[in-house]
């Protein structure tokens, strides 16, 4: 009997896997739901929405004051807060 190796299969499937297709609108409300989750008391600006760097998707959330927060968008559909996100994300607004 041969091992099981669908498992193995879908990893390295999934190794290469490019962002799966994602509503921008869905993906800033979330990151906005997030910032308040984690306790952001300040207002993001309503224009803070999706950026694409270098191959990579980003919600990013600014108000007057600048960047308040970066979410790496996973190629999962999940959202990864960035402590420290890449130096070109804020020219790109």
């Amino acid at each position: 009997m041969l091992p099981n190796t669908e498992g193995v299969e879908m990893a390295k499937a999934k190794k290469g896997a490019a962002v799966r297709d994602y509503d921008p609108e869905e993906m800033r409300r979330r990151a906005f739901a997030a910032w308040f989750r984690t306790g952001g008391t300040d207002q993001p600006d309503g224009h803070s929405g999706c950026v694409e760097r270098d191959g990579k998707h980003y919600v990013v959330l600014f108000n007057v004051n600048g960047i308040l927060a970066v979410y790496r968008i996973r190629n999962d559909g999940n959202l990864k807060r960035l402590r420290r996100w890449p130096s070109g994300i804020d020219e790109s607004l």
